[in-house]
C-alpha cells in the first residue's frame, strides 16, 4: 500500500473552534504531520463549548467535548502561550520546518507577535500561510469577528431557508449545523492544496491564502444566488421543497414522512402510477417538468393527499422498485444503524485515553491507492509538547522551566 497522499507535509495548525481546525484534521487524515498549538491551561476554545464531554475515569472534569472531538483527531497538540516572547520564539521555530501554517486570528492580531504571513515568510520563504476569518483579510468588515450563525444570516442562506411564507412558523431559518464553518473548512484545504501544488509544479514560491466564512457562504447558494444574479430576484423560501425536479419535498404518510425528489418527466409518470393515479402524468398543468414548476403548489397539494393513503415503507418500496429517488427522513440513530452506513464504515473506533472504543466520523474521501485506514484520536490538551519540542532543541530541563512560567 502507498503512503498516504500528504505523507511529508508539516503543518503547524493555529487555528481554533472549527472551520480552521476542520481543514487541519482533513489535511491531517490524509497523511499530513499536524502539530496544533493549544493556550496553556484552556486550549482551544472549543474545549469549552459545552457539554457532552468524555467520561474521566476518576471522575474529573476534563475539555474532551464533541464539539473538540469532531474537528482535531489524527494530529499532536502543542501547548504554547504565544503572548509571551518565548512562546513567539517557538512557533516561528516550528514554522521554519513546516510546508504550511494556519491561523484563524482577527486581521492584524498576530502581527504584534511577528507570526503574520510576512514575518513568517522571512524565515521560511516557501511557506503556504492560510488565514481563516469571518470576513477576510480585506473589506470594511474584515476587522470583525465572524461565527457560523452570523454569516448565515448576512450571507443570504438563512434568507432563503425555512418554511414557505404563509405557513405556521415562516421567516428566516438557520440551517441546524455550523454548514459555513465545515464549507470554509474545505474551501481552506483546496486553497492550501492547490497552494502547495503550485509551489512544487511552478518555482517553489509559497503564498498567503486568504479565506473566510463571508465569500463561502455566498459562493455556497450557487444556483440560487445565480437566480438573483440573471433576474434580480431572491429565490422564496421553499421549505422542504425541492430545487430542481417537480414535485420534490417531504410528504406525509399514515405512520410517518417521506422525502420524494421527482427528477424528470419519466420519473413523473412512474411516481404517478405508483400513486395509482396515472392520468396525472397527461394533466396538460404536469406533462412537462417546467409545468409541474409553474403549477407547484397545486401538484404538491394533489401528491400530499395521495401520500396519506399508506405507511412509509409501503411508498418507498414501491417507488424504488419504480426507480424514483426517494428516502425516510432518519435521526442520527437511524443514520447510523442505516445498513448502508455501515458497509460504507461512516463510523469508525478509536482508542483514546478517557474512552477505549471511541466513536468518530471517517473522512468522507475514499481512495483506491491511497486509503485512509488510521485514525488517532483528537489529543489530550498539551500531550505532545514535549516530543514536539524536542524536535527543536528543547530538552527535558527546558521544557520543565517554560511548564512553570506557563509558557508552555
Amino acid at each position: 500500500m502507498s503512503a498516504l497522499p500528504l505523507s511529508g507535509i508539516k503543518i503547524l495548525d493555529l487555528t481554533r473552534v472549527l472551520a480552521g481546525p476542520l481543514s487541519a484534521q482533513m489535511l491531517a487524515d490524509l497523511g499530513a504531520e499536524v502539530i496544533k498549538i493549544e493556550r496553556p491551561g484552556g486550549g482551544d476554545d472549543a474545549r469549552a463549548f459545552g457539554p457532552p464531554y468524555l467520561k474521566d475515569p476518576e471522575g474529573k472534569n476534563n475539555n474532551n467535548n464533541s464539539f473538540y472531538l469532531c474537528a482535531n483527531r489524527n494530529k499532536k497538540s502543542v501547548t504554547v502561550n504565544i503572548a509571551t516572547a518565548e512562546g513567539q520564539d517557538i512557533v516561528r521555530e516550528l514554522a521554519k520546518s513546516c510546508d504550511v501554517m494556519m491561523e484563524n486570528y482577527k486581521v492584524g492580531d498576530l502581527k504584534r507577535y511577528r507570526l503574520d504571513y510576512e514575518s513568517i515568510r522571512d524565515i521560511n520563504p516557501g511557506i503556504i500561510y492560510c488565514s481563516v476569518t469571518g470576513f477576510g483579510q480585506t473589506g470594511p468588515y474584515a476587522p470583525r469577528a465572524g461565527y457560523d450563525a452570523i454569516l448565515q444570516a448576512m450571507g443570504g442562506l438563512m434568507s432563503v431557508t425555512g418554511h414557505i411564507d404563509g405557513e405556521p412558523g415562516a421567516g428566516p431559518m438557520k440551517v441546524g449545523p455550523s454548514i459555513v464553518d465545515y464549507m470554509t473548512g474545505m474551501n481552506s484545504s483546496i486553497g492550501i492544496l492547490a497552494a502547495l501544488y503550485h509551489r512544487k509544479a511552478n518555482g517553489g514560491e509559497g503564498q498567503h491564502v486568504d479565506v473566510c466564512l463571508f465569500d463561502t457562504v455566498i459562493a455556497a447558494l450557487s444556483h440560487y444566488a445565480q437566480i438573483f444574479l440573471v433576474n434580480g430576484q431572491t429565490p422564496p423560501r421553499r421549505g422542504t421543497w425541492g430545487n430542481g425536479g417537480m414535485p420534490a419535498g417531504v410528504f406525509r404518510c399514515t405512520d410517518g414522512e417521506l422525502m420524494l425528489v421527482v427528477g424528470n418527466d419519466g420519473q413523473f409518470q412512474r411516481t404517478c402510477a405508483v400513486l395509482g393515479a396515472p392520468e396525472l402524468a397527461t394533466d396538460p398543468r404536469f406533462v412537462k417538468n417546467n409545468d409541474r414548476v409553474v403549477h407547484g403548489k397545486e401538484i404538491m397539494a394533489i401528491f400530499a393527499g395521495l401520500f396519506l393513503k399508506k405507511p412509509v415503507a409501503y411508498w418507498l418500496e414501491e417507488l424504488e422498485k419504480a426507480g424514483v429517488p426517494s428516502g425516510p427522513i432518519n435521526d442520527f440513530s437511524q443514520v447510523f444503524n442505516d445498513p448502508h452506513v455501515k458497509s460504507r464504515g461512516m463510523q469508525v473506533k478509536v482508542d483514546h485515553p478517557l474512552e477505549h472504543d471511541l466513536s468518530l466520523i471517517r473522512n468522507a474521501i475514499t481512495f483506491s491507492g491511497t486509503p485512509v485506514k488510521d485514525y488517532r484520536a483528537p489529543p489530550l490538551l498539551g500531550a505532545d509538547t514535549k516530543d514536539v519540542l524536542a524536535t527543536i532543541g528543547y530538552d527535558d530541563a527546558k521544557v520543565e522551566a517554560l511548564k512553570a512560567q506557563k509558557i508552555v
